[in-house]
């Protein structure tokens, strides 16, 4: 049976919530990831992780919530970014309300879009949901959040080129990027001369994506999916 809750019908979710009462929500945004990438990146790795730890963990997950805020980017192309927290909160927190009602004992929230600010917004929310001391705990967590990948998170770079071509293959396409310049040799791969549309790696934020190496993606979605169903823990 998938774990996919949108595929369930009601007596499939209320069995496998008695078995395993824990729902994982996958966040990202619709999201400019330069022109190799798709722009639903954010939301198609931690939907994939998010099935991969229920597969080890238990329990069912929700559809991806396609927004997300916060990155300092909000302008590049086909990007859609909330201005701030308020609506994404308040649609998490209905969700909270609803799973508990339903029997969920335990929420995970994660993002696979890790800007400051939604993480802030998470970690948040789990709190004050937390604090309210009722039967559903809440969970939040980013891809970011594992100290022990083994590439470094980073923005279209390396590594979300190797996370995403691990779940979506069809979807990425370094031909797309044009050959690096010979100006652009030694730059910092997080500096800000690649918020420039000119850039070779316009919109990439981390270690160059041209490195790629198509044997590394099984690994690091193995290590990524282990590290996000120990992070839920026991129910």
């Amino acid at each position: 049976m998938t774990r996919q809750l949108e595929l369930l019908r009601p007596g499939q979710i209320a069995a496998e919530i008695a078995r395993c009462p824990r729902v994982w929500l996958p966040l990202g945004t619709i999201e400019y990831h330069s022109q190799h990438l798709p722009v639903g990146l954010d939301g198609l790795q931690a939907h994939g992780l998010c099935l991969d730890a229920a597969d080890i963990a238990g329990g069912l997950v929700y559809p991806p919530l396609w927004w997300g805020t916060g990155g300092g980017h909000g302008d590049y192309p086909w990007t859609v970014m909330m201005p701030d927290q308020t609506e994404i909160a308040a649609l998490l927190r209905q969700t909270l309300t609803r799973l508990q009602a339903f029997g969920v004992r335990h929420a995970v929230l994660f993002t696979g879009h890790f800007a400051d600010e939604q993480l802030a917004m998470i970690a948040t929310l789990a709190n004050d949901w937390n604090a309210a001391g009722g039967p559903l705990r809440a969970l939040a967590l980013g891809v970011n959040g594992n100290t022990d990948a083994p590439l470094p998170p980073d923005h279209a770079g390396r590594f979300e080129t190797t996370l995403l071509a691990a779940y979506q293959p069809q979807t990425v396409d370094l031909s797309q990027l044009p050959p690096p310049r010979p100006d652009e040799a030694g730059e910092d791969p997080y500096g800000a001369q690649r918020h420039a549309p000119d850039h070779s790696l316009h919109g990439i934020f981390g270690p160059d994506p041209r490195g790629y190496i198509a044997g590394e993606a099984a690994g690091l979605r193995h290590t990524m999916a282990a590290w996000l169903a120990a992070s839920a823990g026991p129910l």
